[in-house]
This record gives C-alpha cells, sequence and structure tokens, in this order.
C-alpha cells in the first residue's frame, strides 16, 4: 500500500516506478504494471492506479499502446524528455512545501475565526 507521505498515492506510485525505471530494474520495453497490477500492490483504486500511469507517460517515462498496456519509454520516445533526480527532488521539495503552506493557511483560517468569537459584538 501506498504511504501517506503527505504526497497523493499516485505520486508515491509513480516516484517508486520512476526510481526502478532510473535504477535500471524496468528497462525501455519492459511492460509496466496494469491498473489491476497496481491497485493490488498498493490497494488503491483505479483511478489512482490510473493517475500513476499518466503521470509516468507526462513525465517520459512511458508510452502506452491501447489494449496492450503500459511501457517503458525509450529515451525521448515518451515525448518529454526524463528528468534528472535532482529535479525530481527538487519537485517533491516543493509538493512539500506546497502542502505544508496549505496548512498553515488552514490553520490561519482557524485562527481567525477563534479571534473573530472572541471580540465583542456590536
Amino acid at each position: 500500500m501506498a504511504e501517506f507521505r503527505g504526497q497523493p498515492a499516485y505520486l508515491q506510485i509513480a516516484d517508486r516506478i520512476k526510481g526502478e525505471i532510473r535504477d535500471q530494474k524496468l528497462n525501455p520495453g519492459d511492460k509496466l504494471p496494469s491498473e489491476t497490477e497496481l491497485m493490488q500492490a498498493h490497494d488503491v483504486s483505479r483511478t489512482v492506479a490510473r493517475q500513476a500511469i499518466a503521470r509516468l507517460r507526462e513525465d517520459g517515462y512511458a508510452i502506452s499502446h491501447q489494449g496492450k498496456g503500459s511501457f517503458v519509454a525509450a529515451p525521448g520516445e515518451g515525448g518529454v524528455s526524463r528528468r534528472s533526480p535532482e529535479y525530481e527532488e527538487i519537485t517533491q521539495h516543493l509538493n512539500e512545501v506546497h502542502r505544508d503552506v496549505r496548512q498553515l493557511a488552514d490553520r490561519m483560517d482557524q485562527l481567525e475565526e477563534l479571534v473573530r468569537q472572541q471580540l465583542p459584538r456590536p
């Protein structure tokens, strides 16, 4: 199952597969797990599995063939060039910062509501 690390499950799954590609555990042309296999392996919904595969395609790590499945893309084949591990790390960090900022905004909203409740009403 994809653990909650403050990052959506589909990104965790896609990142794990990207790591396997970078580590050459998966090579260009290798078949990627199907949506059903991802669902079972990570205990997620079909939507999450589909989003993970879509993310791999968007990032240039995978190509999909109707009725055949998704495969590891050869360099340049996936449409978008592969991003460096550094880029991926920075992107992940920025996603975490964005999550933290949203949490702070929620806390500010709560504090403002508390202050409003403490103010005398006209």
